[in-house]
């Protein structure tokens, strides 16, 4: 995933800099081969050759830090990487782990981050159709334990906001106590610094979101644009146009003021856990 994002900026820079290929790694003195390699995630870069890349393309100063230090860190592995899951599930643990902060709009179960392991047990033994054995659905459940590290466990913890459409809060998952409990977990996430949870009311009827969920991840780096994030049953899809991303950016935001304010949220919420 890092070594991917340092290849797509190293592109920019390249495009920014009104530089073809063939004209870069001329001036460069290596084959038009070995920068469309590197480009193209199929060759790993090492630091001396991105400082000769950051040389021609004119950066400097803290953008030219943070990429070499981002290039040393590009190719180290994570514990995700030990873990059976689908490339694409791997792809997103990595950029929500990255991200410095993190939106999303549920509409068909809580977002991973905030589900109890008993409701994760249910939505992923669903998902997976019993086509895997009852220790791969363990393994999920513990991955996406792991994952929640992120909100509590980082020196700077993820930023997540959150809108849970109404339907969700009433879709009864495993049961009147595994909602219960489910409910109590979100109602003690939202009182974290880093936490904001809304609420979509039915009676809010059409909104953006009606088409489905979807995740808008910011990463701290301004040079690594932000990245859409919607999963379906068989994949995901990861928008990085910066066109589509700003379209996302802005329904969601138009979604913030249609949704319950935080306390009419808790409130809600409360009432479902029978406060």
């Amino acid at each position: 995933m890092r070594e991917r994002r340092l290849a797509t900026e190293l592109r920019r820079l390249r495009e920014a800099s009104a530089l073809t290929l063939e004209e870069a790694a001329q001036r460069l003195g290596w084959s038009k081969t070995k920068l469309s390699r590197i480009e193209n995630v199929l060759r790993r870069v090492d630091v001396p050759e991105v400082e000769g890349l950051l040389e021609l393309y004119g950066v400097a100063g803290q953008r030219h830090e943070a990429l070499i230090k981002f290039t040393r860190t590009a190719g180290q592995r994570d514990w995700w990487d030990a873990e059976p899951l689908r490339t694409d599930y791997v792809t997103y643990i990595g950029l929500e782990a990255e991200a410095e902060a993190l939106s999303c709009y549920s509409m068909g179960v809580i977002h991973g981050l905030l589900q109890t392991e008993d409701y994760a047990h249910q939505v992923i033994q669903a998902a997976l159709m019993r086509i895997k054995p009852p220790s791969a659905v363990g393994r999920r459940v513990a991955v996406r334990a792991t994952r929640q590290a992120v909100l509590t466990e980082r020196d700077e913890p993820l930023r997540f906001w959150s809108i849970i459409d109404e339907a969700v809060l009433n879709r009864e998952i495993g049961g009147k106590e595994v909602m219960r409990a489910q409910y109590e977990r979100l109602l003690e996430l939202a009182e974290l610094p880093n936490v904001t949870l809304q609420v979509m009311p039915a009676a809010a009827g059409a909104h953006p979101g009606v088409i489905g969920s979807f995740s808008i991840l910011h990463f701290p780096e301004q040079y690594f644009p932000d990245v859409v994030y919607v999963e379906s049953m068989t994949g995901a899809l990861y928008i990085e146009d910066e066109s589509q991303v700003h379209t996302h950016t802005l329904a969601f935001e138009q979604m913030q003021s249609t949704a319950l304010n935080p306390g009419e949220s808790a409130k809600l919420i409360g009432r479902r856990a029978g406060r």
